[in-house]
């Protein structure tokens, strides 16, 4: 068959992708090797964030300090996993109901068809897709989109068995809450499962930080409270520790790690979840055969139109594994569609993004960070308010954490542009998309002094960082001190 665009990979990127250029009329052939939405639905963001709601109304329900008691309460890991297959069942059926429908022409004349196996090219122009039967459907088109996503990263030397050493892809086939369990890697993904396993209770948590602190690649202030965070729930960060080595030993676990100061201890645990970052599904798609350049890790590399080395072959999301996250998947897919059908997409303003990172104090990051900005030699002023100062979390009773807003200093006087916020708090996501939307459009701390936010919300901290900078604040540094408020230049 011959269509306009041949999609490899139904997650965020691909379906994304297909739907933005069935509103172009076009023709699209979507090819999965696996589940429609991919790890933006499956052992993935969906799944995950489920999970970690779950965690938190459950560790909400057993605290003592809200002016309540909940007594006998009982959970169980089967009961959990059925709830998060709930809503990733209930979010896949909305998918699969677009795809059926979109397979019939629209009233543009495109449509969209979903083919079931795993594709390869075999020439620039075409693609084989192989179906679990044996099958074979060659597909023909204009141009194609690889958007086949990324899978967890694992060490040599350790055998991932998917029951007592895992990865991500395994946390949902566990039968039950582990009474032990290591973590290799303290990244976001890593520290996201520690705060859900501690969360629940049930399970002693330790994580292998090879690094001074988890979470390298935010700021000092930013890590020291999650790991603060993470201590008063139990949890033991072996930091600047080597993993020498981890096995399955009979019935448990078995690691042996070397501290800073060059000591080795043996450990056992349970279970072990291999968490150290992600790599791109390109190796069976036969890029390299027909000529598409590839990075060492074999990520397709783009350039800033999300195209390849060949103009009619674009690629999205981790596939690309430039940011692995799901909303900046959809995003790229989006306008790979707009470029190979010749409309004119507003470029990505990568340096807006924003994140939230599902911790225990939730963290939400847009833009720079101190550590970024002075890597990249950009001076900034920085304002800092305590969310023991916001009323909002206050209210909450939750006031763990801060709100920390970047500015340039650039010779523009006190109205810096904005460059980044970090917020470390109970609904922190609340507060990052406006501010978003601001660094996109060049805006400045007047912008955002000058707007009414909601009261008693999370925002006013952000206003409150903007008037610390301004010289303008409510709450003043020399009543509360660094403790409460900071400022400062880098």
């Amino acid at each position: 068959m011959n269509v306009d665009l041949c999609i490899l990979g139904a997650g965020p990127a691909g379906y994304a992708a297909a739907m933005r250029a069935h509103d172009l009329g076009k023709n699209v052939a979507l090819v999965e090797a696996g589940r429609l939405g991919g790890a933006g639905i499956h052992a993935g963001a969906l799944s995950s964030k489920t999970m970690w709601h779950l965690s938190n109304d459950y560790a909400l329900a057993c605290r003592v300090d809200r002016g309540f008691h909940a007594g006998d309460l009982k959970i169980r890991y089967e009961a959990v996993i059925g709830a998060v297959r709930e809503a990733v069942a209930r979010r896949q059926e909305l998918l699969e109901r677009q795809i059926a429908c979109l397979a019939t022409p629209g009233p543009r004349g495109g449509r969209v068809e979903l083919f079931q196996g795993k594709g390869r090219f075999v020439s620039p122009h075409a693609v084989v897709v192989r179906g679990d039967d044996g099958s074979e459907r060659k597909i023909e088109a204009r141009n194609f989109l690889i958007a086949t996503g990324s899978r967890p990263r694992t060490p040599d030397g350790i055998a991932i068995d998917g029951e007592r050493i895992l990865t991500s892809d395994h946390i949902e086939r566990m039968a039950d809450f582990p009474s032990s369990m290591v973590i290799v890697g303290a990244g976001v993904i890593g520290c996201e499962y520690a705060t859900i396993f501690a969360n629940f209770g049930k399970t002693r948590i330790s994580i292998i930080d090879r690094q001074p602190r988890i979470l390298p690649f935010e700021d000092a202030d930013v890590a020291e409270v999650v790991a603060g965070s993470f201590e008063q729930m139990g949890v033991v960060i072996h930091r600047q520790s080597k993993l020498q080595e981890l096995k399955v030993t009979g019935d448990h676990v078995e690691y042996v790690l070397t501290d800073e100061h060059g000591e080795t201890r043996t450990f056992q645990v349970e279970r072990a979840l291999i968490s150290i970052g992600r790599v791109p599904n390109t190796a069976s798609l036969g890029l390299g055969e027909i000529g598409v350049a590839l990075d060492r890790i074999g990520g397709v590399v783009v350039d800033q139109t999300q195209s390849t080395s060949f103009p009619h072959i674009y690629a999205a999301g981790d596939a690309t594994m430039d940011v692995a996250l799901a909303n900046v998947a959809e995003l790229e897919g989006r306008h790979a569609a707009e470029r190979m059908f010749g409309l004119p997409p507003h470029p990505i303003r990568y340096e807006a993004l924003s994140a939230i990172m599902f911790l225990n104090p939730e963290v939400a990051s847009v833009g720079l960070n101190e550590q970024q900005a002075r890597e990249q030699k950009i001076p900034y002023r920085v304002g800092v308010v305590a969310n023991a100062l916001v009323n909002r979390n206050i209210a909450m009773r939750a006031t763990r954490g801060f709100v920390k807003l970047l500015a340039s200093r650039d010779g523009e006087g006190d109205n810096g542009r904005l460059l980044g916020l970090r917020v470390v708090g109970p609904e922190a996501s609340s507060a990052i998309q406006g501010i978003a939307f601001l660094i996109d459009q060049n805006a400045t701390l007047d912008d955002i002094d000058h707007c009414v936010h909601p009261h008693p919300a999370i925002t006013e901290g952000v206003q409150e960082c903007a008037r610390l900078m301004l010289g303008r604040s409510i709450h003043k540094t020399e009543v509360f001190g660094p403790e409460l408020l900071r400022l400062a230049e880098g």
